[in-house]
Order: C-alpha cells, then structure tokens, then sequence
C-alpha cells in the first residue's frame, strides 16, 4: 500500500472500534468490513485473495506460489515430494492451490457441494462461517490417507478452530507425524496458540505454521451490537443505474477432457503439466472473445466468425444473438464462480500474457455465499455489491443468495470494468444464471461494456481403486510392495497349455485372456534352483546395486519404482532394499501389468499421477529379451509425464540405458513362477473381468504357499549387499562415462532366426535364459537354441527339455545363453500322446 493510498479498514476501525496491530504489511494485505452474520461481526478482507477484491492475478498467484515455496524450505525436498495440500472452501481453494503449485504437491479442497456418486471420505465444522459443513470428496479415497507432511491452507488464521476440526478428524481416519498451516494472515491470540500446540502434543504430532504476516485483531467487547448498528444506518445498498444491457458472449474453451476444473476431487502434477500446456491456447480463445472484434448486427455464424466463440446469448437466454462493439477493452475483470476460484485464476493469468499491456489491465475475483455490508467509501474493503440467486441448484442448507464485490463501479467511475469474463462450470449454467432481473449475468450486464461467459465441464471423478498388499495378496510383506492389480484369485482362469497355445496362435484369443496351469517342480528342479541360487546370488546383488546406484545418480534419490508385474517384482523390491541399506531411503514402490499388444495399465498410471510426480517413476523388469516390452513401455507412455526408460537387472537384448549387466545369465527367480513371485500368476485382461476403471487382473495362489520361495531369495541376494556395495559403486561409476545406447542387437538376432528357421512370427522366439525358460514353463517348446560351450546357467533349461522332450541344439554366433522357440504352426495334433513335442520337418 502506496502512502497515497487509503487503508481499506479505516471506516470499521473509526466506527466500530476494531484495530489491527503487529506486522506492518497486514494493512497491505486486508482491508475490513461488517459481516452480516451473528456469528462473528467483522471481516478481513484479503487484497491479495482474489475474492471480494479484484486483483491482479500474478499477485493473487503468486502470493500462494510464495508460501508454497516457503513450505517447501520447511519441510526439505524429500518430505516435500510426500507431502499433500488441502484447501478450505470456499475462499481459500484458490489459495491453497497457489501453495500446491509452489510446493510442486498433489491438491484436495473442501466443498460444500456434494456430488452424485461420489462418498465423502470425511468432513468437518466451520464454526464461525454462514456455511458450516466442508466435505471431503478426493476421486482417490487414497490422497489423504499417506504418512507425508497434510499442509493445510485457509486465508487467515484467527483462533484455530477450524484446523484443530479438520486435524482431530483427519488424523483420526489417518494419522500422520506432521502438519503445516498455511495462511495469509495469522491472527491467532496467545490462548488459541496453547490450545493448537496442546492439541498436537497430545496427537503426538509435529505442527507448524507459515504466514505472510502475523498480528492481532482488537474488537470491542459489544461489537456483534456496534456491527448491528451499523449496518442497520448504512441501509441495503443502491442499486446500479439502468442502462441498455450490454453485449453477452458465450465462448467455448477447448477445455482438455479429463483435466479437472480445480481440485474438489484432487489435482496431480500430471493434471497441473497438462493445464500448463493448454493455457496459451486458452488464453488466445478469451482474448479473441475479450476483443477488438468486428461488429456483426445479427447471425451467430456471423458473430462465431468474428470472435471464435459458438454464438452468443441475450437477454432472453441461449440463442439470441447479441452485437459486439468494436473496440478492445481498458480494463478487464476475469471472474470466478465461489469455489471455482483456481482456473478463472489460471485463465486470467494467461489472458493477462496475452493481452497488450495486459499486466495491468486484467483483473480477477469471484462470486461468494457470504454476505457483506457494501459502503462506498473508498476507506471501506467493499465498495459495491451485487446480490444475486444461486445458479448452481445448491443442495445444502445455506441461504440461497449470492454476492459478488467490487464489481460494479460505485462513485467512481475509474473503477468500471469494460469487459467481464464470467468463468463457471456446467453445474452452474442454469437458468437462474440467465433469467430475471436478479440474475447474475442480468445484473453484470447493467454495470459493464461486455461480458463473456465460458463455460468450463464440471469435473466427474472417477474413483480409482485401491492397491493389493500382502498377505492378503501376495506373501511379500506389505511395506515391500503394492499391487496395482485387481485380485481375481476365485475366478477359475487356468487351462491346459496346448488349448491356450492353440487359443492364441489361432488368433481367438489373447495370452493375457487366461493363465497357464501352475507348473509343480520337481523336487530334482528344486534343488537345481536352490542351486543356481547359490552361485548366482552374490553376482545378482551387484547388478541390483550398479542399477540403484545409477539411478540414483540420474534422476536422484526421490524415486518411484514401479516394477512390471509379476518377473520385475522382485527385482523392484531388491532395488527398494539396495536403496534402503546404502541410502537409507523409504522408497515407494508398486507392481503394475503391462501386456504385450495392449499396453501398461492405463488405470494404473492414473494411480501413480495422482500419488506421485509421475517424471519420478522408475519402471523395473528382470531383465530384456528381444526388447518388445521396451516398445511397448515406450508407445503406451508416448506424450505423457512418465519417463519411458526401462530398468533391468540384465539386458542381453541390448535395448535399455540403465542395466546392471549386458551378460545373458541365469537369474534364479526365472527359474519358477509364482512360488518365486509373491504367489502371484501373471497378470489378466478380459473384458468380462476387467472394466475400464479396474486395475489389471491377477490371482494369488496362496494354496502353493508351502513350496513359496520368494522370501528366501529376495533375502540371499540382499545378505551379499554389504560386500558387493564397493563393488557395485564402481560399476555404477564406469557405466556413467560408457555408451550404454541401445543398438537393438537382440532384436536383429531375432529376426535371423525367425528367417532360419522359417518362423513368421518374431513373438514366437524367445532369447535369453529367462525367457526361455517362461516357454518351458508356461508355452508349448518347439526346440531350444544352447550357445555351444554354455555352462551351468542352462542346467534347468536342459532338465526342462527333457521332462517335456524338446530337443536342445548347440550353435555358434549366438549373442545369447539360448533362445526358446514356441511350436510356430501349433495344433493340439503338434504334441504327441505322451503330451512332448513333435518336430516339423523343414520345408
């Protein structure tokens, strides 16, 4: 505030004896007035809120974007990246989505409107306010149940009440270690400090506080009667002169489907990067409604033309067409809907862009619930207001008038706005928005030049649904591991090998449709296990600690891992494990399905945007084969946040940058199924199981829990993490300066054998020790491919050939251990009596 400038709380100070005291800047930051409400007589009137007082939008943004940033110095980058905002409605969803942005976190606020198939997952009082009841309506019942930093945002902090509300209510559903209040202003007295850190301690939790400014607000004993008063002299406000109603617009914003209108049911990175990116575009649409535009007398082909919009809409509702006059506005007012504070404030700023000399022409605020005396006075918060009818069919017990402030431009002239832009949602776009004398957009018109009105889609949220944990699912251990599958262990979905092999070659169904009988070892295949697990166990631990260890180095230590189910699973949870010992980090990690020819599970990555910064995620699998997962990962995240770039223990395929060998070796877990894997199948995707918000399908065999050796083998490669950590450490070292560019050598060696062996279909080879193995396991074998002189790392493939009679060829040139061959021109009359394979004779 200039000194030329008149504080905007000196009228209620003079008359009603209320005085502010403390921070110099809070008289920049409110200004005051008479509430009319019992309840609490006075209001701060925040400046930089973007509510009652119109304001520049890059000082209502960045006022939140400030505190945001200082949250996040508090809290330090790794607590930061867990951490989860949550905004009160109605006045502070902007704001707290202003500290999101800063603090780069996923976004919640309260509302007072419930919505239609969507249960609150809690909810709490506002005591003081003329709308009590907050809802809590997150589309994931997940986003607040974390163990991470809960930063709650409100506009000003006065006794605490409504945060001791929302604290009691929340850790009681969730508890959690710490708790950051954010507002602009904190008022609080010294008792309202000791009740709030009383309150903590007896929580057993941490709770901090940043503000902009810090004071006291001083009020006279009698002030509910003073404010009475008052308001009774001043008198209900005048209303504007009658004029000729000016030129209503409607345009329709290219508003990306899916990308929600603020954050009543959560807002992720991902959904802030996608708004990001459409805002220019956006803004050009407004600024082509906004003007200079053409005068076109009649014809909404004619008025859409000029001004890019759909049409237009008159006094007497949709369809009539309104003149546009010529001329580009001087001052600009973009104006929010109550709790649709956030994306007329996005909107603005990017009007502001790109409008000339739009940085001090454009400005924003929103409709509101409360009532508020108006005097126009220029040492009064609220000059003006206009009273209107509820336009969003309200179903809550408030009243059902609505204000809007310091719209209409009172005694001075210089305040008059030329152009408003009306921003609501389609909840809002009623005919109580358009028809009477009262309404909203009537009244608008009465007070400025032109008024545009855009619509945004009220964002319907689709629930996501929860993660499996063990042992419910699976026998890893809960904190190890969490599913992003739906759990489909009492549906009958295994057949006999030859029928699914005939079933897929024939192309009437897909492998991912139904799984492969379990296959029982034997207690001599065991023991070839237990074996290979002996000798390879400490050369595993150092490719899972060169792979942490280069990603650490590369995309730091606030990792995502998101290991293919079911083979990268265990992998995923040795690199959690690595990164535990040698970093000492809690690294979340989750299993999702990826499908060859269908892609990751969609529904899946819409589960890692909204708990995580999706450029985070690390997706992990054992190891390449001829590298069509690789493809697939990369075509299915194409145009999103999520890095593609695969992980892997091995990469003989020679198709991915991060591996901690390029060797083609025995990695045991490839040696069983599910007994190795948590007693997990591999993943399913059938219609009939899987609706398009469900995760991808898979069962848990906890009947094989007596053969389960998932636990033992996680736990003898990571006994060796303590000696190989020096080494690993090296080998991180050395790859960070090698060229580790793909060359695709895998896939080329592929091909050859398909055309050497007259196979028309590259899916049917298998190269690599694992992936042979998965064709013994779990296809029909046709022949196996030994690079000749290979050792021990084949002994369990050989003993598989001959339980199943497939024969093993040694060959020269091989850039693999060996390759498994699936029969390529498969019928059930391709397996003899005994159920071994039958050669086709070459052609």
């Amino acid at each position: 505030m200039t000194a030329q400038q008149e504080w905007t709380g000196r009228w209620v100070a003079d008359r009603a004896g209320v005085a502010l005291t403390g921070s110099d800047r809070l008289p920049e930051l409110v200004g005051l007035a008479l509430r009319e409400n019992r309840k609490r007589a006075h209001l701060l009137v925040s400046t930089v809120l973007g509510k009652h007082v119109p304001q520049r939008p890059s000082v209502v943004h960045g006022a939140g974007l400030d505190l945001g940033r200082r949250v996040r110095e508090l809290l330090g980058e790794a607590a930061a990246a867990r951490a989860v905002v949550l905004g009160y409605a109605e006045t502070a969803t902007g704001l707290g989505h202003s500290v999101a942005d800063g603090l780069d976190a996923p976004y919640l606020h309260s509302t007072r409107r419930p919505v239609a198939g969507v249960a609150p997952v809690g909810g709490f009082e506002e005591e003081h306010s003329h709308a009590t009841s907050h809802l809590l309506l997150p589309a994931d019942p997940e986003l607040l149940a974390g163990e991470g930093p809960l930063v709650l945002v409100d506009d000003e902090f006065s006794t605490g009440n409504t945060v001791l509300n929302t604290i009691r209510e929340l850790h009681r559903l969730h508890p959690r270690e710490h708790y950051v209040v954010v507002a602009l202003v904190d008022l609080r007295g010294e008792a309202d400090r000791a009740r709030l850190a009383a309150t903590a301690a007896e929580l057993g939790t941490r709770l901090d506080l940043v503000a902009a400014a810090g004071g006291r607000v001083e009020l006279p004993a009698d002030i509910l009667d003073r404010a009475e008063r008052l308001i009774a002299e001043v008198g209900p406000a005048p209303e504007p002169p009658a004029t000729a109603p000016a030129p209503l617009v409607r345009v329709e914003l290219d508003w990306p489907e899916g990308l929600p209108d603020g954050g009543r049911h959560g807002f992720t990175a991902a959904h802030r990067e996608q708004l990001d990116s459409v805002l220019p575009q956006l803004a050009d649409q407004l600024a082509a409604a906004v003007g200079p535009v053409a005068v076109e007398p009649a014809g909404v082909a004619g008025v859409a033309a000029a001004v890019g919009v759909s049409g237009t809409v008159g006094a007497g509702g949709a369809g009539e067409v309104a003149a546009v006059e010529s001329r580009a506005a001087d001052r600009v007012l973009v104006l929010g809907f109550e709790e649709l504070m956030y994306a007329p404030l996005r909107l603005a700023g990017a009007l502001a862009e790109r409008l000339p000399h739009g940085e001090q022409r454009v400005h924003y605020s929103t409709t509101t619930r409360s009532p508020v005396l108006a005097v126009d006075d220029p040492g009064y918060a609220i000059r003006t207001r206009l009273a209107f009818p509820a336009h969003d069919d309200p179903s809550d017990d408030s009243p059902r008038e609505r204000f809007v402030y310091n719209v209409a431009p009172g005694t001075d002239p210089g305040r008059r706005f030329d152009t408003v832009v009306l921003v609501v949602d389609d909840v809002a776009d009623t005919p109580a928005l358009h028809e009477g004398e009262r309404a909203l957009l009537t009244q608008l018109r009465q007070v400025t030049d032109r008024v545009v009105l855009a619509v945004l889609p009220s964002h319907r949220p689709v629930r996501l649904p929860r993660p499996q944990y063990g042992p419910d699912f699976s026998s890893y251990r809960a904190d190890e591991v969490a599913w992003l599958l739906k759990d489909l262990s009492d549906v009958a979905l295994e057949a006999p090998t030859e029928e699914r092999e005939e079933a897929v070659q024939s192309g009437g169904a897909h492998y991912a449709e139904s799984l492969p009988v379990e296959y029982q070892p034997s207690p001599e295949y065991q023991e070839l296990f237990h074996q290979a697990l002996r000798v390879s166990a400490r050369r595993i631990a150092v490719a899972v600690g060169t792979v942490a260890e280069t990603l650490v180095r590369e995309r730091g230590r606030g990792l995502v891992l998101a290991s293919l189910a079911r083979a990268g699973t265990p992998v995923g949870i040795l690199i959690r494990r690595w990164l535990a010992f040698s970093h000492g980090v809690d690294t979340p990690h989750y299993a999702v399905s990826i499908i060859r020819g269908r892609g990751i599970d969609p529904v899946a990555l819409r589960y890692l945007a909204a708990h995580h910064h999706a450029p985070d995620v690390v997706f992990v699998d054992g190891w390449t084969g001829k590298g069509a997962i690789t493809r697939e990962l990369a075509d299915a995240v194409a145009g999103s946040a999520f890095n593609p770039e695969l992980a892997v223990l091995a990469d003989p395929g020679r198709c991915v940058r991060t591996y901690g060998t390029r060797d083609d070796f025995l990695i045991p877990s490839a040696c069983l199924n599910s007994t190795v894997s948590g007693l997990v199948s591999r993943t399913v995707l059938r219609a009939d199981l899987i609706g398009p918000d469900d995760f991808h399908g898979a069962k848990h065999y906890a009947d094989l829990a007596g053969a389960d050796v998932s636990g033992a083998f996680l736990d003898t490669v990571a006994d060796h993490f303590a000696a190989v950590r020096e080494e690993a450490l090296a080998a991180a070292g050395q790859l960070a300066t090698a060229d580790r560019a793909p060359d695709w050598a895998g896939w080329a060696a592929v091909e050859r054998i398909s055309a050497e062996y007259g196979i028309d279909n590259i899916n049917l080879v298998k190269p690599g020790v694992g992936e042979t193995t998965r064709v013994m396991l779990r296809r029909v074998p046709w022949r196996v491919l030994a690079r000749r002189g290979a050792g021990a790392d084949l002994d369990h493939v050989r003993l598989l050939a001959a339980q199943r009679g497939v024969p093993v060829e040694e060959v020269d040139d091989l850039p693999y251990s060996c390759v498994g061959l699936i029969h390529p021109r498969y019928s059930r009359g391709a397996t003899g009596a005994s159920g071994t394979a039958v050669l086709l004779k070459e052609s």
